[in-house]
Protein backbone atom coordinates (compact mmCIF):
# COMPACT_ATOMS: atom_id res chain seq x y z
CA UNK A 1 0.00 0.00 0.00
CA UNK A 2 1.16 3.12 -0.86
CA UNK A 3 1.94 6.28 1.69
CA UNK A 4 -1.04 8.44 0.29
CA UNK A 5 -3.77 5.37 0.56
CA UNK A 6 -2.14 4.81 3.93
CA UNK A 7 -2.29 8.34 5.04
CA UNK A 8 -6.36 8.02 3.78
CA UNK A 9 -7.16 5.14 5.58
CA UNK A 10 -5.54 6.36 9.04
CA UNK A 11 -7.69 9.72 8.34
CA UNK A 12 -11.06 7.85 8.05
CA UNK A 13 -10.45 5.96 10.68
CA UNK A 14 -9.99 8.58 12.88
CA UNK A 15 -12.75 10.34 11.68
CA UNK A 16 -15.34 7.22 12.42
CA UNK A 17 -13.83 6.61 15.88
CA UNK A 18 -14.52 10.14 16.46
CA UNK A 19 -17.78 10.30 15.16
CA UNK A 20 -18.79 6.83 17.56
CA UNK A 21 -16.91 8.43 20.56
CA UNK A 22 -18.69 11.22 20.97
CA UNK A 23 -21.46 11.17 23.80
CA UNK A 24 -23.91 13.86 24.97
CA UNK A 25 -25.65 13.90 27.96
CA UNK A 26 -29.66 14.24 28.58
CA UNK A 27 -31.53 14.37 31.71
CA UNK A 28 -34.88 13.60 32.69
CA UNK A 29 -36.96 15.31 33.68
CA UNK A 30 -35.83 17.63 30.85
CA UNK A 31 -35.46 20.55 33.23
CA UNK A 32 -33.04 22.73 34.99
CA UNK A 33 -34.75 22.41 38.38
CA UNK A 34 -36.21 19.55 39.96
CA UNK A 35 -37.87 19.14 43.32
CA UNK A 36 -36.01 17.69 46.14
CA UNK A 37 -37.14 14.06 46.66
CA UNK A 38 -37.70 13.23 42.49
CA UNK A 39 -36.40 10.84 40.38
CA UNK A 40 -33.87 12.36 38.20
CA UNK A 41 -32.21 10.20 35.05
CA UNK A 42 -28.86 11.23 33.41
CA UNK A 43 -28.47 9.20 30.29
CA UNK A 44 -25.16 9.13 27.75
CA UNK A 45 -26.46 8.95 24.28
CA UNK A 46 -24.82 7.99 21.28
CA UNK A 47 -21.76 6.58 23.64
CA UNK A 48 -19.86 3.46 23.01
CA UNK A 49 -18.67 1.09 25.80
CA UNK A 50 -16.51 3.11 28.53
CA UNK A 51 -18.45 6.03 28.89
CA UNK A 52 -20.13 6.71 32.36
CA UNK A 53 -22.03 9.77 34.06
CA UNK A 54 -19.79 12.02 36.31
CA UNK A 55 -20.50 15.12 38.12
CA UNK A 56 -19.00 18.32 40.18
CA UNK A 57 -21.32 19.88 43.49
CA UNK A 58 -20.61 21.17 46.84
CA UNK A 59 -19.32 17.69 48.27
CA UNK A 60 -17.48 15.66 45.37
CA UNK A 61 -15.39 16.60 42.23
CA UNK A 62 -15.84 14.48 39.70
CA UNK A 63 -17.18 12.06 41.40
CA UNK A 64 -18.46 8.54 38.89
CA UNK A 65 -22.13 7.15 39.26
CA UNK A 66 -21.48 4.54 41.77
CA UNK A 67 -20.13 6.90 44.27
CA UNK A 68 -23.85 8.74 43.80
CA UNK A 69 -26.40 6.95 41.89
CA UNK A 70 -26.77 3.43 40.51
CA UNK A 71 -25.34 2.81 37.17
CA UNK A 72 -27.13 1.36 34.09
CA UNK A 73 -24.56 0.94 31.40
CA UNK A 74 -24.43 4.53 30.16
CA UNK A 75 -27.03 5.89 32.42
CA UNK A 76 -27.32 7.24 35.74
CA UNK A 77 -30.34 6.98 37.97
CA UNK A 78 -31.47 9.62 41.28
CA UNK A 79 -33.92 7.19 43.05
CA UNK A 80 -34.54 10.09 45.66
CA UNK A 81 -32.73 13.30 44.78
CA UNK A 82 -31.65 15.97 47.77
CA UNK A 83 -30.13 19.42 48.00
CA UNK A 84 -26.82 18.09 47.76
CA UNK A 85 -26.87 16.47 44.23
CA UNK A 86 -26.93 20.34 42.80
CA UNK A 87 -24.23 20.55 40.49
CA UNK A 88 -22.91 20.26 36.88
CA UNK A 89 -23.42 16.60 35.43
CA UNK A 90 -21.61 15.58 32.06
CA UNK A 91 -20.21 12.50 30.53
CA UNK A 92 -16.78 10.89 30.31
CA UNK A 93 -14.91 7.94 28.53
CA UNK A 94 -12.18 5.91 29.62
CA UNK A 95 -9.73 7.85 27.61
CA UNK A 96 -10.85 10.90 28.80
CA UNK A 97 -13.08 12.57 26.07
CA UNK A 98 -16.02 14.66 27.29
CA UNK A 99 -19.89 15.35 26.38
CA UNK A 100 -21.85 18.39 27.30
CA UNK A 101 -22.59 19.77 30.70
CA UNK A 102 -25.71 20.21 32.27
CA UNK A 103 -26.44 22.11 35.31
CA UNK A 104 -29.76 20.61 37.88
CA UNK A 105 -30.32 22.13 40.99
CA UNK A 106 -31.95 20.62 43.14
CA UNK A 107 -34.74 22.94 45.09
CA UNK A 108 -35.93 22.18 48.56
CA UNK A 109 -38.84 25.04 48.32
CA UNK A 110 -42.21 25.15 47.08
CA UNK A 111 -41.87 26.67 43.60
CA UNK A 112 -39.32 25.72 40.84
CA UNK A 113 -38.87 27.19 37.16
CA UNK A 114 -38.68 24.78 34.37
CA UNK A 115 -36.58 25.91 32.01
CA UNK A 116 -34.19 23.84 29.29
CA UNK A 117 -31.45 22.27 30.42
CA UNK A 118 -29.44 22.33 27.22
CA UNK A 119 -29.04 25.77 25.33
CA UNK A 120 -32.16 26.43 22.67
CA UNK A 121 -31.64 27.78 19.60
CA UNK A 122 -32.02 30.89 18.21
CA UNK A 123 -35.22 31.67 16.56
CA UNK A 124 -37.11 29.17 17.99
CA UNK A 125 -39.91 29.57 20.72
CA UNK A 126 -38.87 28.56 24.82
CA UNK A 127 -41.86 28.11 27.23
CA UNK A 128 -40.74 28.98 30.83
CA UNK A 129 -43.10 26.85 33.48
CA UNK A 130 -43.60 28.16 37.28
CA UNK A 131 -44.54 24.76 38.83
CA UNK A 132 -45.50 24.25 42.82
CA UNK A 133 -46.43 20.90 44.16
CA UNK A 134 -50.02 21.90 43.78
CA UNK A 135 -51.61 20.46 40.66
CA UNK A 136 -53.13 23.52 39.74
CA UNK A 137 -50.91 25.79 37.71
CA UNK A 138 -50.33 28.78 39.84
CA UNK A 139 -50.29 32.71 38.91
CA UNK A 140 -46.54 33.98 38.74
CA UNK A 141 -44.62 36.33 38.37
CA UNK A 142 -41.18 36.18 35.93
CA UNK A 143 -38.19 37.49 36.41
CA UNK A 144 -34.90 38.20 33.86
CA UNK A 145 -31.72 39.12 35.81
CA UNK A 146 -33.58 40.32 38.60
CA UNK A 147 -36.32 42.51 36.70
CA UNK A 148 -39.77 41.54 36.34
CA UNK A 149 -40.77 40.80 32.73
CA UNK A 150 -44.60 39.95 33.38
CA UNK A 151 -46.89 37.78 35.07
CA UNK A 152 -48.93 35.16 33.84
CA UNK A 153 -52.23 33.64 35.07
CA UNK A 154 -51.62 30.16 34.13
CA UNK A 155 -47.44 29.80 34.97
CA UNK A 156 -46.46 29.41 31.52
CA UNK A 157 -44.10 32.13 30.13
CA UNK A 158 -43.56 31.62 26.48
CA UNK A 159 -40.50 33.91 24.51
CA UNK A 160 -41.46 34.14 20.74
CA UNK A 161 -37.86 33.75 18.30
CA UNK A 162 -35.43 34.04 21.35
CA UNK A 163 -32.55 35.83 20.26
CA UNK A 164 -28.75 36.60 21.96
CA UNK A 165 -30.05 39.28 23.84
CA UNK A 166 -32.45 36.88 25.67
CA UNK A 167 -30.06 34.96 27.51
CA UNK A 168 -29.94 35.61 30.88
CA UNK A 169 -30.76 34.31 34.48
CA UNK A 170 -34.34 33.39 35.15
CA UNK A 171 -36.79 32.46 38.20
CA UNK A 172 -40.37 33.14 38.94
CA UNK A 173 -42.36 33.82 42.32
CA UNK A 174 -45.42 32.79 43.06
CA UNK A 175 -47.51 34.60 45.94
CA UNK A 176 -47.64 33.23 49.25
CA UNK A 177 -45.42 30.34 48.00
CA UNK A 178 -42.30 31.79 47.41
CA UNK A 179 -39.64 32.45 44.89
CA UNK A 180 -37.30 29.39 42.27
CA UNK A 181 -34.21 29.08 41.93
CA UNK A 182 -32.75 31.11 39.23
CA UNK A 183 -31.52 28.97 36.11
CA UNK A 184 -29.58 30.28 33.56
CA UNK A 185 -31.07 30.49 29.87
CA UNK A 186 -28.45 30.10 26.60
CA UNK A 187 -28.80 30.68 22.80
CA UNK A 188 -27.05 29.32 20.55
CA UNK A 189 -26.52 30.74 16.75
CA UNK A 190 -28.78 29.18 14.21
CA UNK A 191 -26.59 27.91 11.95
CA UNK A 192 -26.52 29.75 8.25
CA UNK A 193 -26.92 27.35 5.70
CA UNK A 194 -28.45 29.71 2.74
CA UNK A 195 -27.59 33.48 1.94
CA UNK A 196 -29.97 35.99 1.58
CA UNK A 197 -31.23 36.66 -1.59
CA UNK A 198 -30.12 40.05 -1.80
CA UNK A 199 -26.64 38.60 -0.76
CA UNK A 200 -26.41 36.00 -3.75
CA UNK A 201 -27.41 38.67 -6.32
CA UNK A 202 -25.39 41.42 -5.25
CA UNK A 203 -22.05 40.03 -4.00
CA UNK A 204 -19.74 38.19 -6.20
CA UNK A 205 -18.71 34.82 -5.82
CA UNK A 206 -15.48 34.02 -3.92
CA UNK A 207 -13.44 31.33 -3.32
CA UNK A 208 -14.92 30.61 -0.37
CA UNK A 209 -18.84 31.03 -1.93
CA UNK A 210 -19.14 27.95 -4.46
CA UNK A 211 -21.08 29.19 -8.00
CA UNK A 212 -24.57 28.19 -7.60
CA UNK A 213 -25.71 25.43 -9.69
CA UNK A 214 -27.36 27.12 -12.16
CA UNK A 215 -24.41 29.38 -12.98
CA UNK A 216 -22.08 26.67 -13.20
CA UNK A 217 -24.28 24.54 -15.25
CA UNK A 218 -24.48 28.35 -17.74
CA UNK A 219 -20.37 27.91 -17.41
CA UNK A 220 -19.83 24.40 -18.47
CA UNK A 221 -22.33 25.33 -21.57
CA UNK A 222 -20.34 27.81 -22.69
CA UNK A 223 -17.08 25.70 -22.48
CA UNK A 224 -18.44 23.17 -24.24
CA UNK A 225 -20.01 25.43 -27.18
CA UNK A 226 -16.06 26.99 -27.15
CA UNK A 227 -14.15 23.68 -27.58
CA UNK A 228 -17.01 22.55 -30.26
CA UNK A 229 -16.81 25.80 -32.47
CA UNK A 230 -13.12 26.70 -31.72
CA UNK A 231 -11.92 24.13 -34.35
CA UNK A 232 -13.94 25.34 -36.89
CA UNK A 233 -12.93 28.95 -36.50
CA UNK A 234 -9.27 28.31 -36.96
CA UNK A 235 -9.97 25.79 -39.31
CA UNK A 236 -12.00 29.10 -41.32
CA UNK A 237 -9.30 31.35 -40.31
CA UNK A 238 -6.12 29.06 -42.13
CA UNK A 239 -8.57 28.77 -45.34
CA UNK A 240 -8.79 32.22 -45.69
CA UNK A 241 -5.36 32.87 -45.06
CA UNK A 242 -4.20 30.91 -47.60
CA UNK A 243 -6.51 32.03 -50.16
CA UNK A 244 -5.54 35.38 -49.61
CA UNK A 245 -2.09 34.57 -49.51
CA UNK A 246 -3.00 32.03 -52.99
CA UNK A 247 -4.43 35.39 -54.52
CA UNK A 248 -1.47 37.62 -53.73
CA UNK A 249 0.54 35.31 -55.51
CA UNK A 250 -1.38 35.29 -58.45
CA UNK A 251 -1.01 38.94 -59.12
CA UNK A 252 2.26 39.25 -58.72
CA UNK A 253 2.98 36.74 -61.33
CA UNK A 254 0.30 38.50 -63.87
CA UNK A 255 1.69 41.82 -62.96
CA UNK A 256 5.38 40.51 -63.80
CA UNK A 257 3.98 38.54 -67.08
CA UNK A 258 2.77 42.01 -68.51
CA UNK A 259 5.50 44.44 -67.38
CA UNK A 260 7.71 42.45 -70.57
CA UNK A 261 5.04 42.77 -72.60
CA UNK A 262 4.58 46.59 -72.60
CA UNK A 263 8.25 47.45 -72.52
CA UNK A 264 8.77 45.57 -75.89
CA UNK A 265 5.46 47.10 -77.57
CA UNK A 266 7.29 50.38 -76.38
CA UNK A 267 10.20 49.69 -78.44
CA UNK A 268 8.19 48.79 -81.38
CA UNK A 269 6.47 52.32 -81.49
CA UNK A 270 9.81 53.91 -81.16
CA UNK A 271 11.29 51.97 -84.08
CA UNK A 272 7.98 53.04 -86.44
CA UNK A 273 8.47 56.22 -85.50
CA UNK A 274 12.22 56.42 -86.71
CA UNK A 275 11.29 55.10 -89.70
CA UNK A 276 8.54 57.13 -90.27
CA UNK A 277 10.71 60.25 -89.26
CA UNK A 278 13.36 58.94 -92.67
CA UNK A 279 10.69 58.07 -94.63
CA UNK A 280 9.36 61.77 -94.37
CA UNK A 281 12.70 62.87 -94.64
CA UNK A 282 13.76 61.47 -98.05
CA UNK A 283 10.03 62.36 -99.43
CA UNK A 284 10.66 65.79 -98.72
CA UNK A 285 14.36 65.48 -100.65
Amino acid sequence: MDPTSLQRLVFLTSLLSCSTNQARLTVTPSSSQVFRDERVSLRCEDASDGWTVRRNTSIDNRAECEDWGRSAGSSCNISSSNTLDSGVYWCESTEGSTSNTITITVSGGSVILQSPVLPVMEGDDVTLTCRTKMADPPSADFYKDGVLIRTESDGHMTLLHVSRSDEGLYKCSVQSKGESPESRLSVSEKPRTTSSPMTSTMDPPTASSPLPASSLHLVLRVICHLVVFCPYCISTFLMVSIYRERARGSDLSVSMAMNPSTHAEQGLDDDYDDVMSAVTTEHQF
